[in-house]
């Protein structure tokens, strides 16, 4: 790495990705999962892992908390919201408002936990001729104090739907926020996002060896940005910094930032003005106090949110289901029918 001609901090990424206000953090999963069976689970032997507890497996995939299918069963959340961008691969999605959905190759959920809810995410391994590639971003965006007893709410993005930005050797995925003209699809009604100030932006900037991308500067100058570089030997010079797969820059201030690639890469942005409020965080809860955060678990205990209307801890949907959502309400979405994969 080298210093920016820009003052900010440099950082390796880790697990998870560090942020800052009004974010919290992001992971990136990738796991390169084997053809599945007819249930959608891997079809190798999986009785060696730690199935519950699979993380960072040496085979390049992992079942995480799974025990047939890979994923994460039904855990609550509670003050923020949960933004997973799936690039490869399907995720099966049931809640106790009683909404659900699969979703995958590039579509984008947001969830506003808001005063409670639990959600399941399966990952449901549906080409049983070959392998199943899977990469999934979540980031996990705070909200204000007003906002952290809302209503649940589920939301989709679909990727026929989403504004891309085609540059010379470059692409930008707007998922929040304004870029070059185009406005992204409209956040959940109580999301910091939805905020007339907040300037949230969410971009995911694909970039060709040589390509050149101008950020632009921030609405606001109290505004917070930080980047993420990705990709297998993926290398970016940001405002003077050579940053490699792994690292991160976050500038000390809010103005314009260019990105030149040396190689191919992936750069994550993410960029809020704070929420400027003191953060409680504990497990899957974020409030602003402790004695919120120890509300929030006597209230799951008695509650369960709503409690689960589903058969399974982990359920996963019809083979043949296509991506969908089923609201709360009992409304179903469906991207176009022919383009479903």
């Amino acid at each position: 790495m080298t210093s920016p001609a820009r003052t900010g901090q440099v950082f390796r990424l880790g697990t998870p990705w560090p942020a800052v206000d009004p974010f919290l953090f992001a992971v990136h999963h990738v796991d390169h999962y084997p053809q599945g069976t007819p249930d959608m689970t891997p079809a190798v032997d999986v009785s060696d892992r730690p199935l519950g507890q699979d993380f960072g497996h040496p085979s390049g995939w992992n079942m995480y908390h799974g025990t047939t299918v890979p994923g994460f069963p039904a855990h609550p959340h509670r003050g923020f919201e949960t933004i997973t961008v799936v690039q490869r691969g399907f995720v099966d999605h049931a809640d106790s408002t009683g909404a659900s959905a699969r979703y995958g190759g590039g579509d984008v959920q947001w969830v506003t936990a808001g005063g409670g809810v639990s959600h399941s995410e399966m990952f449901p391994l549906l080409n049983q001729d070959g392998d199943n590639d899977f990469e999934l971003y979540q980031i996990w965006l705070n909200l204000p104090a007003r906002n952290k007893s809302a209503s649940a709410e589920f939301t989709m993005q679909w990727n026929e739907d989403i504004p891309d930005v085609v540059l010379d050797g470059a692409r930008v995925r707007v998922i929040a926020g304004r870029f070059a003209g185009r406005d992204a699809l409209a956040p959940p009604t109580n999301s910091w996002a939805a905020a007339a100030d907040s300037d949230v932006a969410i971009w995911l900037v694909d970039l060709e060896p040589g390509a050149i991308v101008d950020l632009p500067a921030a609405a606001s100058p109290n505004t917070r940005r930080v980047l993420y570089v990705h990709g297998d030997g993926a290398r970016v010079d940001v405002d003077g910094a050579a940053l490699d797969s792994g690292w991160g820059f976050a500038p000390d201030d809010s103005g314009a930032t260019t990105l030149r690639a040396e190689t191919a890469a992936t750069v994550l942005v993410l960029q809020g003005v704070p929420i400027g409020e003191p953060v409680a965080a504990q497990g899957p809860f974020v409030m602003n106090t402790d004695r919120e955060i120890a509300a929030a678990y006597d209230d799951y205990r008695r509650t369960g949110f709503g409690g689960w209307p589903w058969p399974s801890q982990a359920p996963v949907h019809d083979r043949e289901a296509g991506r969908f959502a089923r609201y709360g309400d009992g409304r179903v979405e469906r991207p176009d029918p022919a383009l479903d994969r």
